[in-house]
């Protein structure tokens, strides 16, 4: 089986895989009912011929390019041909907010943008500062640019040689999703890089003879990019890419891939929908017979499309260990828990496979440089993080410790184990009206436990006594109110009983419609932004929480 080596950095990668098997299938594209595939050979070829052609233009050697759009093989293409021209690539959020997508291409001083397909065209052209040279992808769906994407390289001779990154210099630039007030620009150098494709190396599973790859998480969060895009370059696997939001289900099917990562929202629609179509007490009768449970696993794995699937992920968001107990024993999937914020490139800790904890974000890696400050803040030291913020040296100052250690701005504690546990995010603890610290995260996961709720948000920071603001999934808003009400008032007097007077939840607040992108509730990569949801609905639950009589409150 043809390997490359992982000491390399990406674009040295790509051309290597070039070598070793020019005809295999490296992208696979649906457009409109039917697959186009990219071969490495046609990969590398579109990619030289693109580079020759932004070479062309003049730009300095490191000009900041921006990429655009729902993930496509010509995302992957546009990010390498960025490389190779020496210019350095920008992601953009699909469905960004336009204040935040212009705030990018200001901070970043842009040239110019790969225009993919996306839901939201003429809201992304009117953040596109005047000047920016707009390269519109051959996708029908991609908005109109000033070039198309093979007029613009058309009458130059593909790219031969170019001049490698010096391991100092700026090799990503990856913009913080933002959670709170503008995105930061995390500056990744060619050293860390290198160091970190390295290092993922050696912490994923064997390769398997034929490995398939699901790209559907935005491109523009380093998760997707290290995992999924770099990750094929590890693996040599092939790149299946998700057409639209709506055929999600259907095409995970389709591909089946070997490998599969997703964060914490997924994997609770992929456990909602399996529930829907087989009720849990009718799952638990089932497992118990012997002769039926490993027939019912492989079907169940089978109809999620997971069936194939050896290294399963889930990142960028805590998740409720009941939930990772649920596949397990239901599914048999074993799903492992990965912790590393953007800044650590996304390398800190991960579950073994064999020996899982759940409610843990695994084991510190050996090589992480893990350390727990006096406050319980993680701190971590190792070649491949970020240079720092771009164009921000106070929150880089402030980012780091005076001996050299990033700051996480997570608080974690580690057992007699080993194990790490995320206790929250430092900015997220919140003092009610008593006088009296909350951590909302693990609260939050003992109550996600109803597999009726969607998205959970625990706000007091103007109240005496915290309220969990909920969302229900699409399942659970079709079925009765008052069976509902009483489940949850079960869960909140079981999840109650296990806290302090003090973090007791006086009341769940369900809220009329979904937490999404589109509203501001979530950002791209589908984290609840706390400020904005506490803004919403403060009134609300200020009112709620007055009626002391009542602890299951509907929005009407």
């Amino acid at each position: 089986m043809a390997t490359v080596d992982p000491n390399t950095l990406p674009l040295e990668a790509l051309l290597e895989w070039a070598r070793l098997k020019p005809d295999a299938p490296w992208l696979l594209q649906p457009v409109e009912g039917r697959t186009l595939r990219y071969t490495w050979r046609d990969a590398v070829a579109q990619v030289r011929r693109m580079a020759a052609a932004l070479q062309a233009q003049g730009w300095p050697p490191g000009s900041r390019i921006a990429i655009s759009g729902l993930n496509t093989a010509h995302w992957f293409l546009a990010d390498f041909a960025i490389l190779m021209a020496g210019h350095v690539p920008v992601g953009l959020y699909p469905k960004q907010a336009a204040k935040i997508t212009r705030y990018v291409f200001e901070h970043s001083d842009a040239k110019a943008v790969f225009l993919g397909p996306m839901p939201d065209a003429a809201q992304f052209l009117d953040a596109v500062p005047d000047g920016v040279l707009k390269i519109r992808m051959p996708y029908p769906a991609a908005p109109r640019g000033d070039v198309e994407w093979a007029a613009f390289c058309a009458d130059v001779a593909p790219l031969q040689e170019y001049v490698a990154r010096a391991p100092d210099a700026m090799y990503l630039l990856i913009y913080t999703s933002g959670t709170t007030g503008d995105p930061k620009g995390v500056v990744l150098t060619a050293a860390s890089l290198q160091w970190l494709r390295a290092a993922f190396s050696r912490v994923a599973p064997q390769l398997c003879e034929h490995e398939r790859l699901f790209s559907y998480l935005p491109l523009a969060h380093f998760l997707e990019r290290l995992a999924i895009e770099n990750g094929s370059l590890l693996w040599g696997a092939e790149v299946h890419f998700l057409e639209a939001p709506e055929r999600m289900g259907a095409q995970l099917v389709q591909v089946a891939p070997t490998r599969f990562i997703a964060v914490p929202l997924v994997w609770l629609r992929l456990r909602a929908a399996i529930l829907q179509k087989m009720p849990q007490r009718r799952l638990d009768r089932l497992l118990r017979i012997p002769v039926v449970r490993g027939w019912l696993k492989r079907r169940l794995r089978r109809a999620i499309g997971l069936d194939n699937a050896r290294f399963c992920l889930t990142g960028a968001a805590p998740i409720p260990a009941d939930v990772l107990a649920w596949f397990r024993d239901t599914l048999g999937i074993v799903i492992q828990e990965g912790y590393g914020p953007t800044e650590s490139g996304a390398y800190a800790s991960l579950t073994p496979f064999d020996r899982p904890r759940f409610g843990a974000a695994g084991k510190p890696m050996a090589d992480a440089g893990f350390r727990l400050a006096d406050d319980g803040e993680i701190q971590l030291k190792h070649p491949g993080l970020m240079a720092g913020y771009y164009r921000d040296p106070e929150r880089t100052r402030e980012s780091f410790t005076a001996d050299g250690w990033l700051r996480t701005g997570d608080k974690g504690r580690v057992d007699d184990d080993g194990y790490l546990f995320i206790t929250g995010r430092i900015r997220d603890i919140f003092k009610t009206l008593k006088g009296k610290y909350v951590v909302p995260a693990p609260i939050e996961s003992a109550l996600a436990r109803d597999a009726d709720i969607d998205q959970l948000c625990l706000v007091g920071r103007r109240l005496t006594q915290p309220v969990m603001l909920v969302t229900l999934t699409a399942q659970a808003r079709a079925k009765p109110r008052d069976a509902l009400e009483l489940q949850m008032r079960d869960g909140l007097a079981a999840v109650n009983a296990a806290l302090e007077s003090h973090e007791r939840i006086a009341k769940v607040c369900v809220a009329r419609d979904a937490w999404t992108i589109d509203n501001g509730l979530m950002t791209p990569t589908m984290k609840i932004r706390r400020d904005s949801v506490e803004d919403r609905y403060g009134d609300w639950v200020a009112r709620a929480a007055e009626d002391r009589d009542t602890l299951v409150v509907w929005e009407s």
